[in-house]
């Protein structure tokens, strides 16, 4: 009979809770935990990158970037491309009566927000077309013509 030891990752929902260190927990989970806190907490550093998510995705002819950017109109957003490197940007406003308001939970990430993604091929600058409709920003980025997928025809002797 073979005994296979059983190390389980979360034994304790939050180890510094209960003041326990746990041994067996995998270090790459406790990294994560840490990472992963700001963004299902309070806020932080990473609430407002993780509070704009995006799908990157490729055609035959294009990139495409969609974002979410609920609340945000185009004259909220500045958008800049820099080699492989795309930053969108913009700025969430305040209530009127912010100062009055006394939250009991406040999720909403306000203020200065931006992203910077690197993107996985050359694109033609000139002719992005960005356009922001309910709440989701859509970027079509052609691809530059050596970054475009070339079919090499195999002749048969």
């Amino acid at each position: 009979m073979t005994l296979a030891r059983n190390r389980p990752t979360r034994t304790l929902r939050n180890y510094g809770d209960y003041g326990v260190e746990n041994a067996y927990a995998d270090p790459i989970d406790r990294l994560f935990e840490r990472l992963a806190a700001p963004v299902f907490g309070n806020g932080g550093e990473f609430a407002s990158a993780y509070a704009y998510p995006f799908d990157l995705y490729e055609t035959d002819e294009a990139l495409v970037l969609e974002m979410s950017v609920p609340g945000l109109r185009a004259d909220d957003l500045e958008i800049s491309i820099e080699g492989r490197q795309l930053t969108v940007r913009g700025a969430v406003p305040e209530g009127q009566d912010a100062e009055e308001r006394r939250y009991w939970t406040r999720n909403i990430p306000r203020g200065e927000i931006g992203r910077t993604i690197r993107l996985p091929a050359s694109v033609d600058t000139d002719g992005i077309q960005a356009r922001v409709h309910d709440g989701l920003l859509t970027l079509t980025m052609p691809k530059q013509q050596e970054a475009k997928a070339k079919r090499i025809q195999v002749t048969h002797e």
